[in-house]
C-alpha cells in the first residue's frame, strides 16, 4: 500500500519525542511490511489543512494521522470523504477512537500493528452534516471542557488535573436546560429539562473513559441526565467511574439511528462539545449515523488473496 503519515507535532506524545528518530523508525517497520510510506510532521494549527492534501494525493491507499483525539476525529472525517483507510496512531491523552478500534496506546507499539493491520469498515456519525467518531455532547460535559480549557496545563498529567478541577466546579453549578427531541422519526417530540445531553457514535461501553467497545453496531448510542442538584451530580460522576452510566436512576438511555434535537430557549454564548471541540450550539441538531462508511486499519493479519 502507498500511505501518507501526517503527524501533529504538538499532540500529547509527540511533544517529547524525537520525532526525525520516529518517523526513520516508523518508516522501517512499514517498509519490512512492503509499504510505500512518506511522513509530514506539522504544526497544530496547520494539521487539518496537511490531512486535507495528503488524502488528495494521487495514488494514496491510506492515510496515517498521528495527534490527539482532536487531529484524529478531524482525520477521520477526510478520510471518510475521501473514500480511504485511516490509520490511527494515538498521541493524545484519552486516545478515545484508538481504545475503540483496539490499538496499542503506545506509538511505538501501534506502527508494527498497523503496518501488519487490516482494514475494517466502521460506523462514523455526523452533527448536522460535521462528522464526529465519539460524541456530540451539552451540558456537564460542555461545561467542564469550557472550565478546563480556560485553564493553563502543558501535559498530560495537567490537563487531567485541570479535568478533575473543572469537574468539582460544574458539580457546584450543573447545567440545566430544555430540549426537545425527536427520535427516529418517531414523531414524539419530546420535552424534557436536562442537565446533560450526549449522542455517541455507537453505544458507550461499561469503561469510566465514555468510548465505544464495537463500532459496527450501527446505532448512535443516546443518553439524557435528569435535571440534577449537586448531589446527583455528584452521584452520577461516581457511576462513571465505574463504568455505570447507565445505571444511574437519572440517566435514561437508549439507541438511534438518527436524533434531531432543539433548544427552544438557547441561550447566547451557549456551547456544546464535538470529538472534544467546543462550538457555538446550533438551535436545531440533527445528528445522523453513517453505518460502515469508514474504513479503518485494525489489529489483525491483512486477508490474503483466495
Amino acid at each position: 500500500m502507498k500511505l501518507k503519515a501526517v503527524f501533529n507535532r504538538d499532540g500529547g506524545t509527540f511533544k517529547t519525542t524525537d520525532m526525525e528518530a520516529y518517523c526513520a523508525r516508523a518508516e522501517e517497520i512499514f517498509r519490512a511490511a512492503g509499504h510505500d510510506i512518506s511522513f509530514s510532521v506539522v504544526a497544530g494549527r496547520d494539521v487539518v489543512e496537511r490531512l486535507e492534501a495528503a488524502a488528495r494525493e494521487e495514488g494514496i491507499d491510506a492515510l496515517i494521522a498521528g495527534g490527539g483525539d482532536g487531529t484524529i476525529s478531524a482525520a477521520a472525517g477526510i478520510a471518510w470523504r475521501a473514500g480511504i483507510p485511516l490509520g490511527v496512531v494515538p498521541a493524545g491523552t484519552m486516545n478515545l477512537f484508538a481504545r475503540s478500534l483496539k490499538l496499542p496506546l503506545d506509538i511505538n507499539a501501534v506502527l508494527e500493528t498497523l503496518a501488519q493491520g487490516r482494514v475494517q469498515a466502521v460506523d462514523i456519525a455526523t452533527v448536522n452534516g460535521r462528522p464526529f467518531v465519539h460524541q456530540f455532547s451539552a451540558g456537564l460535559h460542555a461545561r467542564l471542557v469550557r472550565m478546563r480549557n480556560a485553564m493553563n496545563f502543558a501535559s498530560r498529567l495537567g490537563k487531567m488535573r485541570a479535568s478533575t478541577r473543572a469537574a468539582f466546579g460544574v458539580m457546584l453549578r450543573p447545567s440545566r436546560f430544555e430540549v426537545i427531541f425527536d427520535i427516529d422519526h418517531d414523531g414524539r417530540n419530546e420535552h424534557r429539562v436536562v442537565s446533560a445531553i450526549s449522542v455517541s457514535n455507537n453505544p458507550f461501553g461499561e469503561n469510566p473513559l465514555f468510548f465505544a467497545d464495537d463500532l459496527t453496531t450501527g446505532k448512535l448510542g443516546v443518553y439524557l441526565a435528569d435535571s440534577l442538584k449537586p448531589i446527583g451530580v455528584a452521584k452520577l460522576a461516581f457511576d462513571i467511574l465505574r463504568g455505570r452510566l447507565k445505571d444511574n436512576e437519572a440517566v435514561s438511555a437508549t439507541t438511534a439511528e438518527v436524533v434531531r434535537l432543539h433548544f427552544p430557549k438557547r441561550r447566547h454564548g451557549a456551547l456544546c462539545v464535538i470529538d472534544g471541540e467546543l462550538i457555538r450550539m446550533p438551535r436545531n441538531v440533527e445528528i445522523r449515523l453513517h453505518p460502515g462508511e469508514l474504513k479503518v486499519l485494525v489489529p489483525g493479519p491483512v486477508p490474503v488473496a483466495a
